[in-house]
């Protein structure tokens, strides 16, 4: 079992194989994301984020999914231009994945045996689930969906000091 996210490869929305080594020393948010979720105007705070603090080490990492009431049927190519288009984002995105069950992506296996949920589970309960990761590459806390991005700020300024 990994030890650090680092030793990770995620496929990027290019479909282009990424190491999460090429991350390593800046904290991250590792976001499940879908593009017709009732909780997709996240985009916008974690865009935000993103802004605020990516000149300080920081970085928001986004997963498609589409395993909740499939709320994301689109094909990268149409993923990246919904949140190019509504949103400007420009942080990392990664192709579709599953993060539950026995095709759950192993970045998502390392992170949710690192933090589990409510009562101990590690399931995924929903899209715009965020794990926060230190510099270290090691996962520091979970949030739920209905987590906004900017209640996360300040514990990503904790981080990156």
């Amino acid at each position: 079992m990994a030890s650090t996210i680092f030793e990770h490869t995620a496929t990027d929305i290019q479909g282009t194989p990424t190491p999460l080594s090429t991350f390593e020393g800046k904290v991250m948010l590792v976001v499940n994301t879908a593009s017709a979720c009732g909780f997709t105007p996240q985009y916008k705070g974690l865009e935000e984020l993103y802004q605020q603090y990516k000149d300080q080490g920081f970085v928001v990492l986004g997963f498609p999914c589409n395993q909740f009431g499939a709320q994301e049927k689109a094909d990268e190519q149409g993923i990246q231009s919904f949140c190019e288009l509504n949103f400007g984002i420009s942080f990392p995105m990664f192709a579709k994945i599953e993060v539950n069950g026995e095709n759950a992506h192993p970045v998502y296996q390392f992170m949710k045996k690192a933090a589990p949920g409510m009562l101990g589970t590690q399931g995924i309960k929903w899209n715009f689930t965020k794990f926060l990761i230190n510099r270290q590459g090691e996962v520091v806390e979970r949030f739920a969906p209905t987590t906004k991005p900017e209640a996360i700020s300040a514990k990503i300024a904790e981080l990156l000091k």
